[in-house]
């Protein structure tokens, strides 16, 4: 009696709309960042044709009432795109208290550099926080930073020597993408030069991106300690200027469907003695 009363597919929206809103904020891991990911990006283009589609269909039937219900869900799947267009900024609804492992690294360069973006909060890490593979992820800068130049020597962090946070191994090491100029949007590629690290310690994952072209000294394969030498910062990748990119996630980057379908966790520096979450603008001290 329900579904002749709701009809069939005003169910498989309901089904649709409750799955994927418990997958986030219960069930988490892989299935809650895809979730997450359709959400914000296919659920609201799916919904803005169902509203056109069964708006004009009951006009045209003059039937408003009997697709009334089937708009409002369609409406449901359109909202999140107010969270994806930063309308209403929301970072991935997860628990930094209840999420783990958790890692603690060294800076990845022999000198002071500068978050430029980084946290736990949307407000610190915007281009991160909001998306599930990427919730802790840092972007690291040296001044000069954010000048607005086109010249990539401008910038203090281009071409610094980039060295290994974490002992473990190499999964993956790419260097043959163009560094593109300060300031553009000519990327082929979101991550850009690239290498991740197996953890020794807790079989997790760190990404390293946006290195230099030819800059990357390690193989796949290749075990590597604290401190040693993996390659140079650029510019290539998904970036408005030079700066390097770091993330601790849980699943294989190499074997995961979609980037953004990774589970990230968080991810602290050794400052002091301490571990220590960096927001933006703080400092990151060599060690």
């Amino acid at each position: 009696m329900f579904k002749k009363n709701i009809g069939i597919l005003n169910l498989i929206f309901i089904i649709i709309i409750l799955f994927s809103w418990i997958s986030v904020f219960y069930i988490h891991g892989v299935i809650g960042a895809a979730m997450w990911f359709l959400l914000k990006l296919v659920f609201p283009i799916i919904g803005l044709i169902g509203v056109m589609v069964f708006t004009v269909i009951a006009i045209r039937k003059k039937q408003i009432r009997k697709y009334l219900l089937s708009i409002v869900m369609c409406l449901v799947l359109l909202f999140p795109i107010l969270i994806t267009m930063n309308v209403v900024p929301v970072a991935y609804p997860i628990d930094i208290k209840k999420t783990g492992p958790t890692l603690t690294v060294v800076s990845p360069f022999k000198e002071d550099s500068i978050v430029g973006f980084g946290g736990d909060t949307i407000k610190n890490n915007m281009p991160h926080a909001m998306w599930a593979s990427e919730r802790w992820a840092y972007d690291i800068v040296m001044n000069p930073y954010n000048d607005g130049s086109s010249k990539l020597s401008d910038y203090g962090i281009w071409d610094k020597d980039v060295y290994s946070p974490v002992a473990g191994t190499i999964v993956a090491a790419y260097d043959k993408e163009d560094d593109i100029k300060p300031n553009t949007e000519d990327f082929k590629s979101m991550e850009g030069n690239h290498v991740y690290i197996k953890v020794k310690k807790t079989g997790t994952f760190i990404l390293l991106n946006h290195l230099k072209k030819n800059s990357v000294k390690v193989k796949v394969g290749q075990e590597v300690k604290v401190s040693d030498f993996l390659g140079k910062v650029g510019n290539s990748g998904s970036t408005s200027e030079p700066h390097l990119h770091i993330h601790h996630q849980r699943q294989n980057p190499v074997d995961i469907i979609y980037p953004l379908f990774a589970e990230g966790l968080p991810l602290y520096f050794e400052d002091n003695n301490q571990s220590t979450m960096l927001v933006k603008g703080d400092t990151l001290r060599a060690k």
